[in-house]
């Protein structure tokens, strides 16, 4: 009989534990962003979207200045596109890539990779296998956004928005 009971309560805690942490939403939810442009080909960005919570971006919160970031949280970002486009002029084959930036005082380098299955941290151990990196300037956006955020329309413009720093590019 104590063994019966102790098999009971075990099971109920192991129940209790999983129930709990399958209610429990991410800190950083899972986000996808995807349009069909002019050109025809459809882009696809998925990330996962960190808020920022008091947290000053540069100081607590990346992108810091001159350090890879994984424009997201969690996995690394990815970027997927269904046919070769032009992003601000440089060729990108179709596929899909995890997408890394690097913030400097006024401009921002995007990095896109071919090894886009991986931790958002873990560029450093694929940095060969860059398919692309060009530059583009930081921007002030109209409005912070709080949360980390992507939008494409339907004229190619990328733009990411996160507190008081904004990027945009435009893919054709």
């Amino acid at each position: 009989m104590k063994k019966f009971l102790a098999l009971a309560l075990m099971t109920a805690i192991i129940t209790t534990n999983t129930a709990d942490a399958q209610t429990t939403a991410k800190k950083s939810p899972a986000v996808t962003v995807s349009q069909t442009i002019k050109s025809g080909a459809t882009i696809t960005i998925a990330y996962g979207q960190p808020s920022l919570n008091g947290r000053t971006i540069g100081t607590d919160v990346e992108p810091k200045i001159d350090k890879v970031w994984r424009m997201g949280a969690n996995e690394a970002t990815t970027f997927e596109t269904n046919k070769e486009i032009t992003l601000d002029g440089h060729k990108l084959p179709a596929g899909k890539y995890s997408v890394f930036g690097i913030a400097h005082d006024n401009t921002f380098t995007l990095i896109f990779n071919k090894e886009w299955k991986m931790w958002g941290t873990q560029y450093t151990q694929h940095r060969d296998k860059d398919a692309l990196s060009f530059v583009v300037k930081k921007q002030v956006p109209e409005t912070a956004s709080e949360k980390l955020t992507y939008a494409i329309d339907k004229d190619g413009k990328i733009s990411m928005v996160w507190g008081d720093m904004a990027i945009a590019f435009f893919a054709n």
